[in-house]
């Protein structure tokens, strides 16, 4: 799909790596890693915010993809208030998660009483209740209630998903959806938010055109995402509001913009879709920052995409950098952790602060 009347462009940028969430053994096969174009637009039929240049044929998913954030004590807490959402809304018996990826959220379900099977192609783990396929008709479970984390922003058609699901399930069913906030990302200017990965881009009122009944909605994870509780079977075909227009700041990429020498020991913290953009963005401003922490094991020693930066723990790196070097926040509400971790002792940049 390219642009056209149909559609009006919000941000355009290109060459970005297709997989920001897949780790390289090399710093040649991160540099040769696949590229795709973003174009951001505003579908002017359903209202919908999505990249017109996205080639689903490009996303193969598979055991080198890593999205695992559950290693943080934060983001744990996070998870924990989704169960109590999921619980007090979806019940606990007869749940599927729909992508549930390395599984952690659904063990944690499970430890807790609940009734799930989980749906995902790229599941590695041992699970009798993870399934590694798709859901869809044929798969021989009907569920009460569908929990989808982190999916539909990967899913080039949204509105179709989500009626394959209630198709295969019967047209009933309550369903948790939990996806990046656009809003918060406008707001921020949160730039190195936008990857090619995420081929769709969502506020909660673009839920409210979607489905007939919104039980729920609101903001998690220091509003970084949004949260609907629908029912399925009130699922219809998004039509724009017009007194409803998306507001992308002209300035959405103005803290790179400036070319600001940075300082001469810099790192990242994050080697995860953030930090993936934000080293390649800088370094196409011609401000590189060459040194990158993550606390994940399986994304240590491996190499970002693009930009093929290698990826080290905290105790390799700390104790090289200098007491004046700056370390790019990734995302804040991690900025008390890392701190902790690293004794409160460079100068911290938290870069969604925009």
């Amino acid at each position: 799909m390219n642009p056209d009347a149909h559609m009006e462009l919000l941000y355009k940028q290109e060459q970005l790596p297709v997989f920001q969430n897949r780790m390289y053994a090399t710093v040649e096969a991160a540099k040769a890693c696949p590229k795709g174009d973003v174009v951001l637009v505003e579908d002017m039929e359903t209202g919908l915010v999505y990249n017109s240049a996205f080639r689903p044929e490009l996303m193969e998913y598979d055991a080198t993809y890593q999205n695992e954030q559950a290693l943080s004590p934060l983001f744990q807490e996070h998870l924990e208030q989704v169960s109590s959402i999921v619980e007090r809304l979806l019940g606990i018996h007869s749940l599927v998660e729909v992508g549930c990826g390395k599984g952690f959220f659904l063990e944690m379900l499970l430890s807790k009483g609940f009734s799930v099977t989980g749906f995902d192609p790229t599941y590695e783990g041992t699970s009798p209740n993870i399934l590694r396929q798709y859901f869809e008709p044929g798969v021989g479970v009907k569920a009460k209630g569908f929990v989808l984390r982190h999916v539909l922003e990967h899913v080039q058609d949204p509105y179709a998903f989500l009626l394959q699901l209630k198709e295969a399930n019967g047209g009933s069913g309550k369903i948790y959806i939990e996806v990046p906030c656009f809003e918060w990302i406008c707001g921020h200017r949160a730039w190195f938010d936008v990857f090619y990965e995420h081929v769709n881009y969502f506020r909660i009122s673009d839920f409210l055109r979607m489905f007939g009944t919104v039980i729920e909605s609101g903001r998690l994870f220091g509003n970084q995402y949004l949260y609907v509780v629908a029912e399925l079977a009130t699922l219809k075909r998004p039509v724009i509001d017009l007194n409803d227009r998306v507001r992308f700041p002209k300035d959405f990429t103005r803290s790179v913009d400036v070319d600001r020498p940075g300082p001469e020991i810099a790192a990242i913290w994050g080697g995860a879709s953030k930090g993936v953009i934000f080293a390649l963005l800088k370094a196409r401003f011609g401000q590189p920052v060459n040194i990158v922490i993550d606390i994940n094991p399986a994304k240590q020693g491996k190499f970002l995409p693009s930009t093929g930066l290698l990826v080290q723990g905290p105790s390799e790196v700390l104790p090289l950098l200098p007491k004046d070097a700056i370390i790019y926040v990734m995302n804040s509400n991690y900025l008390a952790e890392i701190k902790q971790m690293s004794n409160n002792a460079f100068n911290y940049v938290e870069v969604d602060h925009g």
